[in-house]
C-alpha cells in the first residue's frame, strides 16, 4: 500500500455518533494509504449536532472532495441519509468504493447497499478484520492504477 490515494471517508455524523471512536481508528489506517479529505469524521468533539458550519458551505466542501478523490470508504453500520447520499453521488460518479458494515441488533444494512456490488458491501466483525478488508480493497485499486 505504498501508493497515495486521495481517500474520502464515510460516516455517520447527525445520523449517530456512537461510532466515531471506531472512525478514528479507521482514518487513522487509512492515512497510512494516502490522504484522508473527510479526515474530521473522527473528531470527538463532534457531535450528532454535525460542524458547526453553515449546511450549503458543508454540502459544497464535501461534493467538491467526493468529486477529486479517488476512492470512498463508508462506514455504514449506522444509517445515515448523508453517508447514502454521499454513496450514491459517488456510484453515479464511478468512484471505487466500499461499503463496510457491521450487524448489530436493532440495526440492519440497507438491501440498497447491500444489493448494489458495485458498491462493494463488506460486513466485519472487529477493526482488525475491517483493516483487512480495507488493505485488500486499496491493493486491487492500486493494481489497476498500475495496469
Amino acid at each position: 500500500m505504498n501508493s497515495k490515494l486521495k481517500i474520502y471517508f464515510a460516516g455517520s455524523i447527525r445520523g449517530g455518533r456512537g461510532d466515531a471512536n471506531l472512525y478514528a481508528q479507521i482514518i487513522n489506517f487509512l492515512k497510512e494509504s494516502g490522504e484522508v479529505l473527510t479526515e474530521h469524521i473522527s473528531n470527538s468533539s463532534l457531535s450528532n449536532q454535525g460542524e458547526n458550519l453553515n449546511e450549503k458551505f458543508i454540502h459544497d466542501r464535501d461534493i467538491s472532495w467526493l468529486r477529486e478523490t479517488d476512492i470512498l470508504i463508508a462506514e455504514c453500520t449506522t444509517p445515515s441519509l448523508g453517508v447514502g447520499y454521499e454513496v450514491g453521488r459517488a456510484l453515479e460518479w464511478d468512484k471505487p468504493m466500499l461499503c463496510l458494515y457491521r450487524i448489530k441488533e436493532g440495526k440492519n444494512i440497507s438491501a440498497m447497499i447491500c444489493g448494489n456490488q458495485n458498491l462493494n458491501p463488506k460486513e466485519y466483525k472487529n477493526l482488525e478484520e475491517a483493516k483487512e478488508i480495507i488493505t485488500k480493497f486499496i491493493t486491487e485499486i492500486n493494481d489497476k492504477k498500475i495496469k
